[in-house]
């Protein structure tokens, strides 16, 4: 028994040891083979090996600096050759100084793609075996808002026919207190049928003003061509709408309303209701869900749900502006669906920050996720066949409809 023992004991292997000793084999074989690759590129710029006397001979050597390099078997130091008639720039470093610029890059989209910060710090030392500070990740991030800024600003080209509003509240530091903040975001579909995301700004409140402010700013970079309105029943958008873009139409989104009705619906009747508003948004053609829509008031007022009927009285014809449309569009310019999803990211990314310490910065890391997806498949995919909207539809004649 004791004889077991003792031996377990004797064989046991000291595997740290074993690891740093290693792992310095790997880094002085790496390090030795880059030096060497830095010498053969010195020789063939001077055109001659080192001491050699050579009549093809171009340069000389003037020394040489050192410089340290990361790699995945950790640091080496490199002796850099220096020439006495050109700069000698070896591809070596050059690879470094992509990876460095590829590691800042990937740092940033782990930030932008809603990863936090501390979570950041342990995705770098692991795949790269340094830390990296929050102060780092800041740092970084400030590189990029300038692109963003420029990017917000850009110049709108083209037409859009159809534009989605939205709004989100954030929250901010304000003097020691937290206090909500709001956020417009616009998205469109353009006249090649694909989508863009138009612009993000910060407004006080989703106001009148708040929303002239930001229609005023898409306007003023040349947004044209706003045929649908699609949005919720902000307060003051509707007024904006008319004084920016007077010759668009102003969707109501559907879900929205639904829900506004079901605020003044008892539990137990959301489903028979939920059903009664879908009918009216089934039919054919405006005409006929009108006529469902003054069956679907009867039949609440008769269940005695009054708010509810004058709700649907008052304003469902706000949700039926799409029927002035291509009938293959009504699915996709009835409902904020589309503009909703990307909010949801927003908030995602958000979520991880809690409290931003200002406006400014809470709307950089927002611009910064949007700018993040409209690089993506998002934009790149066609959302809409344009055609049946621009161009006038042939009767069966064949003369124009």
């Amino acid at each position: 028994m004791n004889d077991g023992n003792a031996m377990g004991q004797v064989i046991q292997i000291d595997e740290a040891r074993i690891r740093d000793h290693l792992g310095e084999m790997v880094r002085g074989t790496v390090e030795e083979t880059l030096n060497a690759m830095l010498e053969a590129e010195a020789d063939q710029l001077c055109g001659a090996g080192r001491y050699e006397r050579s009549p093809a001979r171009q340069d000389t050597r003037a020394g040489s600096y050192e410089r340290t390099l990361q790699t995945k078997a950790g640091d080496v130091n490199l002796k850099v050759p220096k020439l006495r008639r050109q700069t000698f720039e070896t591809a070596i470093i050059e690879r470094y100084r992509r990876r460095e610029s590829s590691v800042e890059e990937a740092l940033i989209e782990m930030y932008l793609a809603g990863i936090s910060v501390r979570r950041v710090e342990d995705i770098t030392e692991a795949l790269w075996g340094t830390r990296v500070s929050p102060s780092t990740v800041s740092n970084l991030n400030k590189k990029i808002y300038a692109k963003i800024e420029a990017w917000r600003n850009r110049r709108i080209e083209g037409e859009h026919p159809y534009l989605y509003l939205d709004g989100i509240v954030m929250k901010r530091s304000w003097a020691g207190e937290v206090r909500n903040v709001s956020l417009l975001v616009a998205s469109a579909v353009n006249a090649e049928g694909f989508r863009e995301i138009l612009g993000i700004c910060e407004g006080a409140k989703e106001d009148k003003s708040g929303w002239s402010s930001f229609l005023r700013h898409l306007v003023d970079r040349g947004l044209k061509g706003v045929q649908l309105v699609v949005s919720d029943a902000c307060r003051g958008l509707v007024e904006s709408v008319a004084d920016y873009l007077p010759e668009a139409r102003y969707q109501r989104c559907m879900v929205h309303f639904y829900r506004n009705v079901f605020s003044h619906v008892p539990s137990t009747r959301v489903h028979e209701v939920s059903h009664m508003l879908k009918a009216i948004h089934a039919q054919e053609s405006r005409a006929a869900a009108d006529e469902k829509a003054r069956t679907v008031i009867a039949d609440l007022r008769a269940s005695r749900m009054a708010k509810a009927a004058d709700l649907v009285e008052q304003a469902v014809h706000e949700t039926l502006a799409y029927y002035a449309f291509p009938d293959i569009h009504w699915r996709k310019i009835r409902t904020n669906n589309p503009l909703e999803r990307i909010m949801k990211e927003i908030r995602r990314r958000t979520r991880v920050v809690g409290a931003f310490p200002d406006g400014q910065s809470c709307l950089n890391l927002a611009a910064a996720r949007l700018r993040h997806i409209a690089g993506t498949a998002w934009s790149t995919k066609c959302y809409m066949n344009m055609r049946p909207l621009y161009q006038p539809q042939l009767s069966e004649t064949g003369a124009v409809a």
